[in-house]
């Protein structure tokens, strides 16, 4: 089965009176690197939940975030710091006295301060919520997410996969034409340079068949496209094979769409007819299209 670099998946869970959300993104990479966004409270998991995503994603760049929220027993609210608040009292008293400075420090010059609010992601963690509790419970969720994320690109990969199966099959069949037109491009060489030969001929020199049937012998030896085509056929049911393997086959694909595109330029270099051609034009066009679905199988 094919699976496509792109994909997305999202979870969450409630713990240690806490919600974390999970969000797995995938799109195209040559290699697999994967990006985490922890709160610094877990960056000492990040091994561990990396070693985690290499188990579904072997190919592609995986962004992970991981979002801590609180729950609704914590309060959401900022907390006044007592002791800030304190010591500002007394440096303001230890002014007026030291330097007979008038005028009152009133609420509202406190409030603006610096320090006197403590911000909730600031405060202490709950004696519940042990950091050696969260290794289990990041990891259940990141596979929650990465399950949905597999998902997706398993759909995608199927519809990639089909569309380069239906490609593989009109090249099969403009290659089965090339099969017919092989043998026809020596014969009308032949006859266009007899004709062509008798066109010129004004009497004045004799038509030599020994030359003339080593000039087609050479040309039909250097025409000949016998073996492009055979190996053509062998890398289109390969390419079949691999469509339908149970692994990250999008290098392997990849590696033998170029030597398809190899050999039909070789063709298409050898051979001096214009249907034959024609097909190569084709050929061609549909293996850039391959190609760019490739990119984006894993």
């Amino acid at each position: 089965m094919s699976f496509s670099m792109t994909g997305y998946g999202q979870s969450a869970l409630q713990h240690g009176g806490y919600k974390v959300v999970f969000e797995v993104k995938s799109v195209n990479h040559r290699y697999c690197e994967v990006v985490l966004r922890l709160p610094r409270e877990w960056t000492c998991f990040e091994d561990s939940l990396r070693r985690t995503v290499q188990q579904y994603v072997k190919r592609g760049r995986v962004d992970v975030y991981v979002n801590k929220e609180e729950g609704d027993e914590h309060t959401t609210h900022a907390l006044l710091n007592e002791q800030a608040v304190q010591t500002y009292l007394l440096a303001a008293q230890d002014l007026s006295r030291k330097h007979g400075l008038d005028g009152e420090l009133t609420v509202k010059d406190l409030l603006s301060l610096p320090g006197v609010w403590i911000a909730p992601e600031h405060r202490a963690v709950p004696a519940d919520s042990d950091l050696d509790e969260w290794g289990p419970v990041l990891e259940s969720g990141l596979r929650k997410a990465l399950e949905g994320l597999s998902a997706m690109r398993s759909r995608e990969g199927k519809h990639l996969a089909a569309d380069v199966e239906q490609r593989l099959s009109k090249l099969q069949v403009l290659h089965g034409e090339m099969l017919q037109l092989a043998p026809t491009v020596v014969e009308d060489y032949r006859n266009k340079l007899k004709q062509r030969l008798s066109d010129l001929n004004d009497g004045s020199f004799a038509f030599d068949e020994h030359k003339f049937g080593m000039e087609v012998a050479i040309f039909a030896d250097r025409s000949n496209i016998d073996e492009e085509l055979i190996r053509l056929q062998s890398h289109f049911e390969q390419c079949k094979g691999l469509l339908r393997a149970d692994e990250p086959v999008g290098r392997k694909l990849d590696f033998l769409i170029q030597e398809m595109n190899r050999e039909v330029n070789t063709i298409g270099s050898k051979a001096n007819h214009l249907t034959l051609v024609n097909r190569v034009v084709e050929m061609k066009a549909e293996l850039e299209k391959i190609r760019e679905q490739l990119a984006n199988i894993e």
